[in-house]
């Protein structure tokens, strides 16, 4: 009998010490399911870094109140192109491609810089806003069509802030987007390349929103097959 009642008593304290250990444990340990608000709670842990104009900048990824613009019907038309345009069977350099490496495509020159001109994006955004940039996928879709012999790399980049990873698809979406309203304008699928570079390759070093504003962009470096 007394037996049982110790290994009884020794049970119940083994129950509460595991109860009181688990509720510590909640209270002590970073839930996965929250750790986006852990960031954005703790001073230490901020996501932007420790102070600086990137420490009061809202959360990221995701939309900014004053810069985002929500989708509307045709922006949802369009992201689903960018899936349904295959890309180029054969990437430039590649046995078959009968093109030479990225490194051979260079930056607009003379006239061309004014037609292969730079575009830029809203923050956390793929979709062109304003009408100077699709005067501007215009007159770029105009030349390559009377230019058959020119292949364009579109360049997908991003600001500096949000991870590496969500930067890199970020900015193929913004290159994507491009080369699919630049197909749907009559251009061959076939002489438009894509590459993102993340937020690797900014513009404009600063960390401020004017900096961000330069770095947010599609670039195009073309080759001239003879």
């Amino acid at each position: 009998m007394k037996k049982s009642y110790l290994f009884a008593t020794l049970m119940c304290s083994l129950t509460c010490l595991l109860v009181t250990g688990c509720k510590k444990k909640n209270n002590g340990v970073w839930d996965d399911n929250q750790s986006m608000g852990n960031y954005k709670r703790g001073s230490s842990l901020n996501f932007w870094g420790e102070g600086g104009d990137l420490a009061q900048e809202n959360s990221f990824p995701g939309p900014t109140s004053e810069n985002f613009i929500p989708l509307k019907d045709e922006d949802l038309q369009s992201a689903f192109a960018d899936g349904a345009i295959p890309q180029p069977k054969h990437s430039p350099g590649e046995p078959g491609s009968g093109l030479p490496g990225l490194d051979h495509f260079r930056a607009p020159m003379g006239d061309q810089e004014n037609v292969f001109r730079t575009v830029y994006f809203n923050t956390d955004d793929h979709i062109l806003r304003g009408a100077e940039y699709m005067s501007t996928l215009n007159n770029i879709a105009s030349y390559l069509k009377s230019h058959p012999n020119i292949y364009i790399f579109v360049s997908g980049n991003c600001d500096e802030r949000g991870p590496e990873a969500y930067n890199l698809a970020l900015g193929t979406r913004r290159a994507n987007y491009v080369r699919t309203l630049l197909v749907q304008k009559g251009v061959d699928s076939n002489r438009i390349h894509t590459i993102s570079y993340g937020k690797e390759r900014p513009f404009d070093m600063g960390h401020n929103s004017e900096a961000w504003s330069k770095n947010r962009r599609a670039e195009f470096k073309i080759y001239e097959r003879q």
